[in-house]
């Protein structure tokens, strides 16, 4: 064994090989959130199994996915938990170079969906259980795979309310999102929500008989641009994010069946990415009140007619709190003298809610990330495998 304190490293290109393989294999479990992750959950627990680690899975309501946790050395305090997401966005539509979920090496890059949001990390840290196991841990690391991030966040607030209670006070969550190695202290939230307006279908040469949903929708959705152009027209001084305002938009639209008919139902959906300090809720309570106005206008016509709200999604922002143990802790180990903030969602701040101390850093960049040809640099792997080497040597002091 290695004295006290230093890690039993092999030879580096020994490592990044493994690093490669897993991300490669990863990868190949197609994992788009409209999908199971079961495959690839059982995988990661059969392959902790192989290294003398229990894994606890916390499955969905129909079991159909599952998160999944483990802890690598003594179930003490001061734990360090890396956090990443499973689940992966659509190829559909999109005019890849390659197989999408075969991992294809060119000059100097991974190609494939999820090399950088956000297979890649979890991987390293797989890459490196021999180490992990073999180093003397005085304090445990902590591994947590979520389902659904991309949809919403859903599957992480189960696992968070399950390692409470169940693992050690924890000294740090780090979430492995894409951001070059930066420490990023601050996240926008999200809100999602779908709204279904109900009307009445007539001939549309006699629209004073029926009420076109399509219409009333059009104008909730232009009631919610107006929202998203005064939050516009009032930024956030003095803030890193970019841009320095909640954005609201709706990126779904649907509704009505012909040109002559009025249209009986439209659905559009909708979201809301807040800044630390703006209130969803709010935007909630009076985009509902106008809705009511519009119903009051719409039963006139047909009594039958409604407009129906319901909230998809709702993650916090991840609210800065500079100096706090997580961000020593990454600092001390990247070098990075700063903290920044980013515009996505992540489940940071859904872990910062329920009393972690919560940072996000990561390798790959997410100008990659959704897009087709996604790819993360071999550089940022082997930043990545540095940084976990970072955390490693942390949890082996006393």
């Amino acid at each position: 064994m290695p004295p006290h304190g230093q890690a039993p490293w092999p030879p580096e290109s020994d490592i990044r090989a493994r690093a490669i393989a897993m991300i490669a294999r990863l990868v190949r479990f197609d994992t788009t959130s409209r999908e199971s992750n079961l495959p690839l959950i059982h995988f990661v627990r059969d392959h902790l199994a192989d290294h003398g680690i229990q894994a606890t899975l916390v499955p969905n309501a129909d079991g159909t996915k599952a998160n999944l946790y483990a802890t690598i050395g003594p179930a003490v305090p001061g734990g360090v938990v890396l956090s990443g997401h499973t689940d992966v966005v659509p190829v559909d539509g999109q005019p890849w170079d390659t197989d999408p979920f075969t991992v294809t090496e060119r000059n100097g890059r991974l190609y494939g969906r999820g090399t950088t949001d956000m297979k890649s990390f979890p991987a390293i840290a797989l890459a490196l259980l021999p180490e992990m196991r073999a180093a003397d841990l005085t304090r445990p690391i902590h591994l947590a795979l979520s389902y659904d991030e991309e949809v919403g966040c859903l599957g992480a607030p189960d696992l968070i309310r399950a390692m409470a209670a169940t693992l050690p006070p924890v000294r740090a969550v780090i979430v492995g999102e894409p951001t070059e190695m930066r420490v990023i202290g601050a996240h926008k939230g999200i809100h999602a929500w779908r709204t279904t307006v109900t009307g009445r279908e007539a001939h549309s040469s006699q629209a004073h008989k029926g009420v076109n949903a399509v219409m009333v929708a059009a104008e909730l959705v232009h009631w919610l641009s107006r929202q998203a152009h005064d939050r516009a027209n009032r930024p956030e001084a003095g803030t890193p994010f970019d841009p320095p305002w909640s954005t609201i938009t709706c990126g779904i639209i649907q509704g009505g069946t012909a040109l002559n008919i009025l249209a009986r139902e439209c659905t559009f959906v909708w979201d809301m990415r807040a800044m630390p300090d703006d209130d969803p809720a709010a935007l909630e309570a009076a985009f509902r009140a106008e809705s009511a106005h519009l119903e009051q206008t719409m039963r006139r016509v047909a009594p039958d007619a409604r407009i129906h709200t319901t909230l998809l999604a709702a993650a916090p922002a991840l609210r800065l709190e500079a100096d706090s143990e997580a961000d020593r802790l990454v600092r001390s180990i990247t070098g990075d003298n700063t903290t920044g903030a980013v515009s996505f969602a992540a489940e940071a701040g859904q872990f910062q809610e329920a009393g972690f101390s919560t940072i996000l850093c990561g390798p790959g960049s997410v100008d990659q990330a959704h897009k087709p040809n996604e790819f993360i640099s071999l550089e940022q792997v082997e930043a990545g495998i540095a940084f976990l080497k970072g955390i490693i040597a942390r949890q082996m002091t006393p």
